[in-house]
């Protein structure tokens, strides 16, 4: 999500089935944007200038802060780069969910959105989520905005609402996301998330229980550690299975079979209960995503009252790290062919194992090593990949979760040196400096 208090994992909201008439199920969006023109652009923070990204022109306020190392990466959309690693990631996601939930005609359940523009209101990003007026998730120091009424997405969350207030039952979200960060081998500004919505009415819901006609979705009692004040028990035992068997069926996917899953009671501000799933890989624990049952005042403005739903969020960065053994963030933006032509594979469930050089290696010699020490909470490090809103591509703030390495590897220059100010870390220097 956005701030510790939402652990910066990826979140995903639900809505009802209904349709939606401008997406067709298991098709995607067509492209909202190519790579960014950012023209006009003044200085950061000076009133009275205008910047212009994707076709649109913004004018800039006291809120602006988006410098042109940021807008660099506005447009790369690596998710969507063929046999990029975090687009091999990303297809072997959506093939699952094509093959495993199809619809009634035969069509794929869930629709898939990958290329919506990265620029939204912050209404789309906040206000649409439930978050507070004067929650710390909104800081100028956590986020990057054009102005004061529009911003890079924080999360995929940012265009939850429209989905569903546009009709859609189940759909997955997929784009790349903007946070003020800490650079290091395990964290980046720009990061890709992957989140999951699914709702279901009462008939789908208790389909095949049995005397599953005299159950209900909802009731008015109170809050409690287990539901909502709005939800009956019986329907969120029954999403929360749900929720739990599709998670499982996914990561035993990536992963493969015998895999040790262990789920952790957490909070998230759009999902109640809330739910973090943790994998044992090679011995070691690892968060991988958050999920939990939507918050039904989110699903009910969004005009979705007659249904209940559940969502999921990811990082691609942190799978992608954990399952091709790449050390180091940042690599995935190297242009390099060293890096990219490992990931070049004929089908994409192959097993790939990322190798660096060792006579020129890609990153440079001085970098930290992968298993060096995580930033401590406060600071403005996050799990690398993580999401944001309801559940998200999971992870504790500041928290590194990785298997360590030995192997000190680092990477290519990625054209981040001119005078600009933002937080970072300088890996060709190992100071301290703003990105």
């Amino acid at each position: 999500m956005v701030s510790s208090a939402f652990r910066r994992v990826a979140h995903v909201c639900v809505y009802p089935v209904r349709k939606a008439s401008s997406v067709s199920r298991g098709h995607q969006h067509p492209a909202l944007g190519s790579r960014p023109a950012a023209s006009g652009f003044a200085a950061r923070g000076a009133p009275g200038g205008v910047l212009e990204l994707l076709g649109q022109s913004y004018p800039q306020d006291d809120y602006s802060n988006l410098s042109r190392k940021v807008l660099s990466c506005v447009g790369r959309n690596l998710h969507n780069q063929q046999y990029h690693p975090l687009w091999l990631i990303k297809e072997r996601v959506k093939e699952h969910f094509y093959k495993q939930y199809v619809g009634r005609f035969g069509t794929p359940l869930f629709s898939v959105f990958d290329n919506f523009s990265p620029v939204v209101t912050t209404w789309q990003n906040f206000d649409s989520l439930l978050i507070p007026t004067d929650h710390p998730s909104r800081k100028k120091g956590d986020n990057y905005y054009l102005n004061q009424t529009h911003m890079l997405r924080a999360h995929t969350s940012a265009h939850q609402w429209d989905l569903l207030h546009a009709g859609l039952d189940a759909f997955l979200v997929v784009g790349d996301v903007y946070r003020r960060d800490q650079i290091d081998s395990q964290h980046y500004p720009v990061f890709h998330q992957l989140e999951g919505v699914r709702l279901f009415s009462k008939h789908e819901l208790f389909a095949g229980v049995k005397d599953g006609e005299s159950l209900k979705l909802f009731e008015q009692s109170s809050r409690s550690a287990h539901k909502q004040e709005t939800h009956t028990m019986e329907a969120v035992k029954l999403l929360e299975f749900d929720l739990k068997q599709t998670l499982t069926r996914l990561v035993t996917h990536l992963f493969g079979d015998d895999l040790d899953i262990r789920w952790v009671d957490c909070y998230f501000p759009f999902t109640h209960p809330s739910f973090e799933m943790e994998i044992n890989f090679h011995g070691e624990w690892l968060e991988v995503l958050g999920c939990g049952v939507m918050e039904q005042q989110l699903v009910n403005s969004a005009g979705a009252q007659d249904r209940i739903g559940w969502a999921f969020g990811l990082g691609l960065e942190r799978l992608a790290m954990i399952l091709y053994n790449i050390p180091d963030i940042r690599l995935f933006w190297s242009e390099d062919e060293r890096f990219l032509k490992q990931f070049r594979v004929s089908d994409i469930s192959q097993k790939v194992t990322f190798q660096d050089t060792q006579d020129q290696p890609l990153l440079p010699h001085h970098l930290p090593p992968h298993g060096a020490d995580p930033v401590p909470e406060g600071g403005k490090a996050h799990p690398p990949g993580c999401a944001g809103g309801c559940c998200a591509a999971a992870g504790r703030r500041g928290q590194v979760l990785m298997a360590s390495s030995t192997q000190a590897t680092a990477l290519p220059s990625l054209g981040f040196a001119e005078e600009e100010e933002e937080e970072g870390y300088c890996w060709w220097t190992g100071a301290l400096l703003t990105f």
